[in-house]
């Protein structure tokens, strides 16, 4: 006999305000979702830092040899790892606490395609404006950081909404139940839960 599905438990498909216990998002999640994220992104940035650098600065009065060139796209490419950690860090705990688009599929959480494309567009606002300011900082020019800044949007957009819908079926973090569950099953969080008590 198949069961019926469970109910969403939150966001506006549902009817009523009961609060079902939601899974708990593990910190360790967010930082395994960050570093993956910043792979995937770090890359592209380097490669169209490179690209509108050696291309694009001619036509804004630069002119740079590649290597030149690459070492500005690998200066705005590693400076963003950084930043970015932290930036995509903070966004995804705010997204945890946010828990619109969500539902709860036996031990599973499942993630709206609203949720995923709201949490895209969030990020890359966020995102591009760091990597504009970036590539500002290194190049000195404000044409090629608004080029570098602009065409990101377009890739990463793309980029960032498959990594969400990956990372929607991937379990790794999610723990269903109460608070103590989520200490019990993620050192890292046991030893921040301590820290902050303390």
């Amino acid at each position: 006999m198949q069961d019926a599905p469970e109910p969403s438990i939150s966001g506006p498909e549902t009817g009523s305000s009961a609060s079902p216990v939601h899974p708990l998002i593990t910190r360790r999640r967010s930082l395994a979702k960050a570093v993956s994220w910043r792979v995937v992104g770090s890359l592209d940035t380097l490669l169209l830092s490179f690209l509108l650098i050696t291309y694009l600065g001619p036509m804004f009065g630069l002119e740079h040899s590649p290597r030149e060139a690459m070492g500005a796209a690998s200066l705005i490419a590693l400076t963003e790892v950084a930043t970015k950690m932290v930036l995509y860090y903070l966004h995804e705990r705010f997204w945890e606490w946010n828990r619109w688009g969500t539902e709860l599929l036996g031990t599973r959480r499942r993630e709206s395609y609203r949720r995923s494309t709201t949490k895209t567009a969030t990020w890359r606002v966020l995102a591009s404006l760091d990597t504009t300011l970036l590539a500002w900082l290194f190049t000195g020019s404000v044409a090629t950081a608004l080029s570098i800044g602009g065409l990101e949007v377009a890739t990463k957009l793309v980029l960032y909404f498959f990594h969400e819908r990956v990372w929607a079926n991937i379990g790794y973090g999610i723990v269903a139940g109460a608070p103590a569950a989520r200490v019990a099953n993620d050192p890292l969080d046991a030893r921040l839960s301590e820290s902050a008590a303390s």
